[in-house]
């Protein structure tokens, strides 16, 4: 995973830059075509490389890799409301949310792991995301400068 700082709305140019700089260094060619899946899902027309990108008001965040891969982003400050726990949550999601003492970090939490799957298996969040059992402390989360970030490999993922 790379990330960089970038300037308010300038995630999507930013992270085509990084994802080709990416490209370039792991295969030393230029970036192929992209196309997009069914539902939406981008993929190279000429490689077998996987990427994703999420980028924030303030990051672009970035993975390449030789199987299927998804990442999110969220600024740890973002506006999140806290209703929203009730609909996109599992009972087992859920439960772990009203037991934190950070409900904005535990919701915050939940969404990058739901958001970083349904990027890697490309079927993305539609309506309520709420049929997975995420854990609070699921080590494919981390912090990074301010944002929490969430990477899902294809062979680590068995919800």
């Amino acid at each position: 995973m790379e990330y960089r700082k970038i300037a308010p709305g300038t995630g999507h140019e930013e992270g085509r830059k990084l994802l080709a700089e990416m490209y370039r260094r792991h295969t030393g060619e230029t970036l192929p075509q992209i196309r997009k899946g069914e539902r939406g899902k981008p993929y190279f027309a000429s490689s077998d490389w996987h990427f994703s990108i999420s980028h924030t008001k303030n990051h672009v965040f970035c993975v390449l890799d030789k199987q299927p891969i998804g990442i999110d982003a969220e600024e740890l400050d973002r506006d999140i409301k806290l209703t929203l726990a009730e609909k996109i949550l599992s009972p087992m999601e859920k439960a772990q949310f009203d037991a934190a003492e950070d409900k904005k970090r535990a919701l915050l939490t939940f969404w990058v792991l739901k958001e970083a799957a349904g990027k890697m298996t490309g079927e993305g969040i539609n309506g309520y995301p709420n049929k997975t059992n995420f854990t609070l402390d699921d080590p494919r989360v981390t912090e990074i400068d301010g944002c929490l970030i969430a990477v899902i490999k294809e062979d680590d993922y068995d919800l």
